[in-house]
């Protein structure tokens, strides 16, 4: 299945469009919205995100820019972070900028969270990005963010422990669990990886890369399908895993996690491109003894997108202009590019959407850590393995957070009935369509 018909991916992206309500509501707030400093002074934004590289790269962008100045503000990623950014919508005090992940733009967009950039980025959207890319951002011919990465899995393994256990990097998920089996039975407090019941969003990506589809549109209508076979497939794998007591479940991103990796207590984690810039500074110690490779597939390379992100200019402010700018400037710019990656404290592993900076990214990032290892070249190529037709829900975050919270209770299998559960009911509640 492609998205190479140029007819239909615009019956399609009008469709979304249709079923979003987009095309009846397509100010997405925002008044004015031009923000000029015809006063003499600098228009000042404010900018909310939790990407690795943000101080360093709001730091140059300040230096270089006399017009335009921003102000930084760090936020939770996942659900806090974006239940935050809504909050703070509807209150009237949300930020010019913030980051908004592909899976949250329909969303977002739908509940007028987001001003239509048509007007300031559009033509950058068009002429800057894949199609593919463009895909996740543009509905009904409006642009609604400008994506800054594309996020293709990637599978991290510490070099030493895989030699001293004598496995090989699996190469697909029957590999794996076979790897899995032989490092208990060498060793009953080490485990070959973890599966976090936390991260709806790895458990989506590993359901992409599996041929699911969570979400379709039928007319102007919606079809989710959180459950559908291929998902169960990667869940029914991954409860048995946990239920062997062959994987660790720990909570995503908590220090048991990090404690576990650097301890050697477990040998891999599932990840994206992204990954590799936060390692350095989790497991310093760990410089060289970490390599990065495909994901396991079930039989044929494919990867899906865990993650990735845009920019998008939040409901309410009069700024969209500079804010236009400033996004332009982090997503298209060599400038841009580099300063993201300056970050000592906080560095950037993220691949650019816009093919043009990729080696603009992989000349600044330093391959030390993973011991010379060309990690962009990996991920360009993991890259154009992603599966296409995804689409993304108009009701994500809620979905999310039952898959979630059901998850931890009863397991992955569950988790996505409840997702579906969710889904169809908050469809329903947004007054949008839901297909038979």
């Amino acid at each position: 299945m492609t998205r190479t018909s140029r007819s239909f991916r615009t019956t399609a992206t009008l469709a979304a469009a249709t079923a979003l309500g987009l095309l009846a509501t397509a100010c997405g707030g925002g008044g004015d919205a031009t923000g000029s400093a015809a006063d003499g002074k600098p228009v000042t934004l404010t900018y909310w995100t939790w990407t690795l590289g943000a101080k360093s790269t709001v730091e140059e962008f300040n230096r270089t820019h006399r017009d335009i100045k921003v102000e930084l503000t760090e936020i939770p990623s996942g659900t806090e972070g974006y239940s935050k950014l809504a909050n703070a919508v509807k209150a009237g005090n949300a930020p010019d900028v913030a980051t908004i992940e592909y899976q949250m733009v329909p969303e977002f967009a739908s509940q007028g969270h987001l001003i239509d950039l048509t007007e300031y980025a559009g033509e950058t959207v068009r002429t800057k990005f894949p199609q593919s890319i463009q895909d996740l951002v543009t509905f009904g011919g409006r642009t609604w963010t400008v994506p800054y990465d594309a996020a293709p899995q990637l599978y991290y393994y510490r070099t030493d422990l895989f030699e001293r256990f004598g496995i090989e990097v699996p190469t697909t998920w029957e590999e794996f669990g076979e790897a899995a089996v032989e490092v208990k039975k060498k060793d009953k407090s080490v485990r070959l990886a973890s599966m976090p019941k936390n991260d709806p969003a790895l458990l989506a990506a590993l359901s992409w890369q599996a041929g699911a589809e969570w979400f379709s549109v039928e007319g102007d209508a919606w079809k989710p399908a959180v459950d559908d076979a291929a998902t169960n497939k990667v869940t029914t794998y991954w409860d048995g895993l946990i239920d062997d007591d062959l994987v660790q479940s720990y909570t995503g991103y908590s220090p048991e996690e990090t404690k576990a990796r650097t301890s050697g207590r477990t040998l891999s984690f599932l990840g994206a491109s992204w990954s590799a810039g936060g390692m350095s500074t989790a497991m310093p110690d760990l410089a060289g003894k970490w390599a990065a490779a495909p994901l396991p597939n079930w039989g044929t390379a494919a990867a899906g997108n865990y993650g990735g992100t845009s920019y998008g200019v939040l409901k309410g402010s009069d700024r969209a202009e500079a804010a236009a700018e400033f996004i332009t400037w982090l997503t298209t710019d060599e400038a841009g590019v580099r300063a993201r990656l300056a970050d000592l404290e906080s560095p950037s592993s993220a691949l650019p959407a816009d093919p043009a900076m990729r080696a603009v990214a992989a000349a600044e990032f330093d391959t030390a850590y993973l011991g010379g290892q060309d990690l962009y070249g990996l991920a360009s190529e993991q890259a154009e393995s992603i599966v296409p037709g995804w689409t993304w829900g108009p009701n994500q975050m809620d979905v999310y957070t039952a898959v979630q919270d059901e998850t931890a209770k009863s397991g992955f299998t569950e988790g996505v009935k409840a997702g579906q559960r969710k889904a169809e009911s908050g469809i329903t509640e947004r007054g949008l369509k839901l297909a038979p």
